[in-house]
């Protein structure tokens, strides 16, 4: 008896480490009007998803309205250009912006969005890569992504070789691959119907979480009529162990975590075609016509209209940061951002949808999606 009483007490202690391991601090919030003073505006062509795209200054964002605060809503915009005419063989306008400060294992970022992009041609996505590793070197997670009209969205991740799912505990019933390596990535298919286009516009967007821990990535989903308590009212912390079974999982037995992820900056982009959008596998699925000729080029007017983010909030909760707060604390560190061409800038996610959706999640983000 008293070694089983040893053992129900060693029980215990795990236990409450476990649920302690699980409150994150708020440590910066973006939000208001001044969400956009700490991003990095990519200002390059579109190199590393080969989109039909140029990803404009922050003072070109500016003064063409595709970024900025809606003095009605105090929400943030991030939009394409579906003003302008553009010629052939010319590329069009739209936002690529990165977090210009990075973090690490034990980071909890929370996305208030209300809207997100869709339409012929379009994809966007929410995502996090390694700003100071060659790609897919220091990993990339894949929290919301979706492409042209799909009915849903995916998540997922990108690494080294190595790195497999194994053993996911998730709601989500398609897995589309579980090898992480590469372009290809481990993707899981978000199969909540409200995850992307029309439909989530309607239902008012929802939550997006995603924790990046020693355990694993995790992401969850949450429609915007069923977003848990502990994710509103302003919350200046997190217990992630109280929101459920996340929609994908990737736990730390089929990826080491600590090896293949590095610090992590978050980056919200809308490209057009590109590899994955414009590809002949995936474009036909639901439109018609060519990507770039019948959809890009002259008036964008009607075929953009959709083609923008509205975002409450992105809030980055951190296991270093007990209490509430803001600024940059916890495992952030000001690196500069991910801005301009070259290596540094991401690649591709080339992720598969199984049939129609997948993406991937690192550390731990919130996102909140309404239209």
């Amino acid at each position: 008896m008293f070694s089983a009483l040893r053992i129900f007490a060693l029980m215990g202690v795990l236990g409450a480490a476990g649920v302690r391991g699980a409150q994150y601090g708020l440590a910066k919030d973006y939000s208001g009007p001044s969400f956009f003073n700490d991003w990095v505006f990519y200002d390059h062509f579109d190199d590393t998803m080969n989109g039909d795209t140029i990803f404009v200054s922050a003072a070109n964002a500016s003064s063409q309205h595709l970024a900025f605060v809606d003095p009605g809503t105090n929400r943030a915009i991030i939009k394409v250009d579906n003003t302008s005419f553009v010629p052939f063989n010319q590329k069009r306008d739209s936002v690529r912006i990165s977090t210009k400060d990075t973090f690490g294992i034990g980071t909890v970022w929370v996305v208030d969005m209300w809207h997100a992009p869709f339409g012929c041609s379009v994809w966007p996505a929410l995502w996090t890569f390694s700003p100071g590793a060659q790609w897919p070197a220091g990993g990339e997670i894949d929290i919301f992504e979706g492409i042209n009209l799909h009915p849903t969205s995916q998540m997922g991740l990108h690494t080294t070789p190595g790195c497999t799912q194994v053993s996911p505990q998730q709601t989500s019933k398609i897995v589309n691959g579980t090898d992480c390596q590469g372009a290809a990535g481990c993707i899981v298919t978000n199969d909540n119907p409200a995850s992307y286009g029309p439909a989530f516009a309607q239902a008012n967007g929802g939550v997006f979480v995603t924790e990046l821990a020693e355990s694993g990535v995790s992401i969850w989903f949450f429609e915007r009529a069923n977003i848990p308590a502990g994710l509103t009212n302003n919350a200046s912390t997190v217990d992630t162990s109280t929101l459920g079974t996340p929609m994908g999982n990737w736990p730390s037995g089929g990826c080491d975590i600590s090896k293949f992820f590095l610090q992590q900056t978050l980056v919200f982009d809308i490209t057009f075609c590109g590899d994955f959008a414009g590809s002949p596998q995936f474009f036909p699925q639901t439109c018609s016509g060519v990507c770039y000729t019948d959809y890009v080029i002259n008036n964008g007017t009607s075929q953009y209209a959709n083609a923008y983010f509205d975002v409450g909030y992105v809030r980055v909760f951190s296991s270093n940061v007990t209490g509430s707060g803001s600024g940059s604390g916890g495992n952030g560190t000001s690196s500069g951002g991910a801005g301009s061409s070259g290596s540094s800038g991401g690649m591709p996610r080339l992720s598969v949808f199984g049939g129609i959706g997948g993406l991937v999640a690192g550390v731990v983000m919130v996102v909140y999606c309404l239209v």
